[in-house]
Order: C-alpha cells, then sequence, then structure tokens
C-alpha cells in the first residue's frame, strides 16, 4: 500500500517490470492510482467494485478508525445483469398470465364440497376412515377432471 507519490510511483515501476516478464503490459487508458487507504476511492475490477469502508462497529467502541476492504458488484456489471433480465422477461409474455393459484382454489372447494357432500349422505353410517379415503384422487378415479396442471399454453406446446 503507498501513501506517498514516489511510493506508488515504485510500485508501477515493478508491477510493470513483472507484467513485462510475463509478456503482458498495464493499459494506460485503464491504469490509474487511487485513493484507497482512508476509503476516499474504490476501483472496478473483473466485474467488482473494490472499496474501503470504515468498520462502524470498532468505531463506536473504541473510537479507532479501521477500513476493511469491501467489494460488491460494479455499476456495469449491475446494469449487465439488469439488461438480461428485462431480455428475458419481455412484456409481450405478460399477456398469457399464471393461473396456477386461481385452479389450485377452484380444485381445493371442489375437492371440499364433493368431501361434505359423501359426509351428509353417509351420516351416522360414516366411518373415521370413510372421510380420509375421500381424497382429491379418489374423486379423480371416478372422473373429475382437476384443472391444475392441465392447461397447456401455445408457447409450451
Amino acid at each position: 500500500m503507498c501513501t506517498t507519490g514516489k511510493a506508488c510511483e515504485q510500485a508501477v515501476t515493478r508491477v510493470r517490470t513483472i507484467l513485462t516478464r510475463l509478456g503482458l503490459e498495464l493499459h494506460p487508458g485503464k491504469t490509474r492510482t487511487v485513493k484507497l487507504f482512508d476509503g476516499e476511492e474504490g476501483f472496478d475490477f473483473l466485474g467488482c467494485h473494490l472499496h474501503k469502508r470504515l468498520r462502524g462497529a470498532i468505531w463506536e467502541r473504541s473510537r479507532k478508525r479501521l477500513y476493511f476492504l469491501n467489494r460488491w458488484p460494479s455499476r456495469r456489471s449491475m446494469s449487465r445483469i439488469r439488461q438480461r433480465v428485462k431480455e428475458l422477461t419481455p412484456r409481450a409474455r405478460c399477456h398469457a398470465g399464471n393461473a396456477a393459484t386461481c385452479f389450485n382454489q377452484v380444485d381445493g372447494y371442489v375437492w371440499r364440497r364433493l368431501n361434505r357432500l359423501r359426509i351428509k349422505r353417509k351420516r351416522r353410517q360414516l366411518q373415521p376412515a370413510d372421510a380420509r379415503k375421500w381424497s382429491p384422487d379418489y374423486f379423480e378415479s371416478f372422473g373429475l377432471h382437476r384443472l391444475r396442471g392441465t392447461v397447456r399454453y401455445p408457447e409450451a406446446a
């Protein structure tokens, strides 16, 4: 970590020497010096923004200024993510809708209604096992059609 201009220049010189041995070079338009020491500036690298932040808990407890390096997605990365989500979810796809919740409610209502009718018909002859066997599958075996999972939209076909 360099705190003076001379120390930063020496660090850049050492980095250039190492990169030259590897057959690489610093890009002049992308290389810059930032004041990272006291959290004044940050920089973007490989899709992340790196920035030093003051540790609030230590400051409150002992009034010591300790900065830690934090990272989060860069603005450019966040923009690319939002653009990708926008591409995958165009407004034109909103017209089909999703009726699954409503279909589940209708299926549940029909089953409860048929179940109550069976219980009322049995009256005093009702055995505890009878009510348990009258599940949605029981009524389906007699030809009751379920809405859930049966509707096929043209795009999915």
